[in-house]
């Protein structure tokens, strides 16, 4: 089975959809201000416009705005292979990487971004997220999950956040062998939205988008930029793990898309990943492996009302 074409149609779907939804984004009317002397509705006039003129260039599509709330987070990621030189930046509260960065925050407690061609095994902490599962990793299939997840999230008034994370399951048969599933067998994508922190809503059912919390999860990932080739990614992947003795693969791979369309191609900073698990050891049972789907979801209060298939380029 090929498994090159999904990344790419999920990864275009996802900017696809995104360039759609900014440019019917409407700026919402500023709310009416009690009534003032001419002279003091003039220099209000004049400090609501400049304020106004300064948010819409720092929300300008393709920049940043600071104070994402970027952090180095040292203790949960340790560089291991590829580049071992690069590193990133955190400046004004804004992950960078040479011409790459974020300009959506992270979750909270979720580790720095890997930058473009290192290898760094991570600790990722529980999120609660938005997923919506479908079986069709075609580019219709994937814009149509998009769409109802941005409407969750627009819905609960929730802003988006990086990265937008695409979950694989049975995409390889043995991952560290390359064989991938059977030929026209239908493989699972899950595409999900991070909240930023657990409290901006409930778990449970909404349609069809369910919110709940991951388990934590240890991985190993490599960063990329640009249009990158996945299967070049998971080869590299592969390759390391292959290289050593202490650490053994603990399921499928996933995606993070970190940018959106307006920022430039190639400088889009994406992460390919793979669980992993430290190895047996003589008289010591190994750590249970951190499961690649989410644990199930805890029953939401009543009454609250506040998957790709197959790896390839990230073009």
């Amino acid at each position: 089975m090929n498994a090159t074409p999904a990344f790419v149609w999920a990864t275009l779907a996802i900017l696809a959809a995104t360039a759609d939804l900014v440019g019917q984004a409407k700026p919402e009317a500023p709310a009416a201000e009690p009534s003032q002397p001419a002279d003091a509705k003039s220099k209000a006039a004049a400090g609501t416009k400049a304020k106004a003129n300064a948010k819409a260039k720092d929300a300008a599509p393709g920049r940043a705005v600071e104070g994402q709330g970027a952090v180095r987070t040292p203790k949960l990621v340790r560089r291991v292979g590829g580049d071992r030189e690069i590193a990133i930046d955190v400046v004004k509260g804004v992950y960078r990487c040479g011409p790459s960065m974020i300009e959506s925050p992270l979750p909270e407690g979720y580790p720095e971004p890997t930058p473009p061609g290192a290898i760094d095994i991570k600790d990722y902490p529980s999120v609660r997220r938005a997923e919506l599962v479908s079986k069709d990793d075609s580019a219709e299939g994937m814009t149509a999950g998009f769409f109802p997840l941005f409407n969750h999230i627009k819905k609960r008034e929730i802003s988006m956040t990086a990265p937008v994370e695409m979950d694989y399951a049975e995409l390889y048969k043995d991952f560290m062998s390359g064989e991938s599933a059977d030929e026209g067998e239908a493989t699972e994508t899950t595409m999900s939205f991070l909240y930023r922190s657990a409290n901006l809503g409930p778990v449970g059912k909404d349609g069809k988008i369910v919110v709940r919390d991951t388990a934590p999860v240890t991985v190993l990932s490599v960063g990329a930029k640009g249009g990158f080739d996945a299967t070049e990614a998971m080869d590299t992947l592969r390759a390391w793990l292959k290289g050593q003795k202490e650490w053994e693969v603990a399921g499928q791979p996933r995606m993070f898309v970190y940018n959106g369309p307006f920022i430039d191609p190639d400088a889009r900073w994406s992460e390919v990943q793979v669980p992993i698990r430290r190895r047996d050891k003589a008289g010591e049972a190994a750590p249970a492996a951190a499961p690649t789907t989410p644990a199930p979801a805890t029953p939401a209060p009543a009454g609250s009302g506040k998957s790709a298939g197959k790896p390839a380029s990230g073009k």
